[in-house]
């Protein structure tokens, strides 16, 4: 089983406050991502096609498989902030267009190793640590399972997997 998930679209109706309420806002719902139940308490992976997302992938996929649950593959679109671009202050984010995701997914939908396996692609944009716990939480996933970051900018920023770690509320595993 191979799928994408799709946000909603924007022009979709919103639940509108009760004008008699006391508060305004006691209609309103939070906006929420739709989560597919049969991928409940499944392994979440990050995956951006690096070497070591792949390693990750490949423990994932095992983990899933003798688990019997479904896996939920992860790319984190960029974000870069606007001072990068315009030197100007205070530091805005905006979305990078990333096409990665299209292309990951087309090749993970030829990809044999999967078929053993249900899987989805999300795709998030933000801060890797924060969306990949976001999307654990959503799904109430049984762990996250990340590759590990060599090199010097997880020298300088810190790695992805080791400040997931620290802020995780569920089990993460990470993969060198």
């Amino acid at each position: 089983m191979a799928g994408h998930e799709f946000p909603e679209p924007a022009d979709r109706k919103r639940p509108v406050a009760d004008p008699t309420a006391a508060d305004p806002l006691a209609g309103r719902e939070e906006p929420r991502h739709p989560c597919d139940p049969a991928f409940k308490h499944g392994v979440v992976v990050g995956f951006d096609g690096s070497v070591s997302s792949e390693r990750a992938l490949a423990y994932a996929i095992g983990m899933a498989h003798r688990s019997r649950s479904g896996l939920i593959i992860v790319h984190v679109a960029n974000r870069l902030p606007t001072t990068v671009w315009a030197g100007c202050e205070p530091p805005v984010f905006v979305d990078v267009p990333d096409h990665r995701t299209e292309v990951l997914g087309l090749e993970l939908a030829c990809a044999d190793y999967l078929a053993e396996v249900p899987w989805i692609l999300v795709e998030r944009g933000g801060d890797i640590c924060h969306e990949l716990e976001e999307v654990g939480k959503e799904y109430e996933a049984d762990a996250i399972v990340v590759g590990s970051t060599h090199g010097i900018v997880g020298r300088l920023f810190g790695s992805v997997a080791g400040r997931l770690a620290k802020r995780a509320q569920r089990p993460v595993v990470v993969i060198p």
